[in-house]
């Protein structure tokens, strides 16, 4: 039987959102010149809420985009794997920007790795950063660490963690480690 442990909720999300967009806004000043891509799929909904965040308490309105990098995943060819590819939409030029790659949970680095090579497609980043909600010690296979991170929670390989979005249909924002 699976145990879930809740390990975030609001109000203390919002909190935590708030602070990575103040992170944001301190890191990058002038922030014009910054770009925000929000990894598919679950990467997005977080994504929508550090841009609506940074217009609605910092007054910072910066471009978002959705990038899928299913096709550039080292596991898409591999026996048994089924993935189901989602849509790419960026209608800005990431050319000599400072791209904020986003997604809800970093786990192996590998989707993070992916992002990198997909991006390609659009241009060469100035620079590129790595904001998460969640950060998975102990679970990295590539030497990938995030920019801003929400929360760190130790973790094993036989666990996950599960995030909840409103916009997905559930009750209320939450994120879980299940065992």
């Amino acid at each position: 039987m699976q145990k879930k442990r809740l390990i975030l909720k609001q109000p203390l999300l919002d909190i935590t959102l708030k602070r990575l967009c103040q992170e944001i806004v301190e890191n990058h000043d002038p922030i014009e010149n910054t770009v925000l891509l929000g990894l598919q799929p679950r990467g997005i909904f977080l994504a929508e809420r550090i841009k609506f965040f940074l217009k609605e308490y910092f007054n910072v309105d910066i471009p978002l985009g959705h990038l899928d990098a299913t096709f550039y995943r080292d596991d898409f060819k591999r026996k048994g794997n089924i993935l189901t590819p989602n849509s790419t939409h960026i209608d800005f030029i990431i050319e000599d920007k400072n791209v904020i790659l986003i997604d809800d949970v970093l786990a192996t680095g590998r989707m993070v790795r992916a992002a990198i090579d997909a991006m390609q497609a659009f241009g060469r980043p100035q620079k590129i950063e790595l904001l998460c909600l969640i950060n998975r010690k102990y679970s990295r296979d590539l030497p990938i660490q995030p920019d801003y991170v929400g929360k760190k929670v130790n973790t094993v390989d036989s666990q996950r963690v599960l995030v909840e979005w409103k916009e997905q249909g559930n009750e209320s924002d939450n994120i879980w480690l299940i065992d």
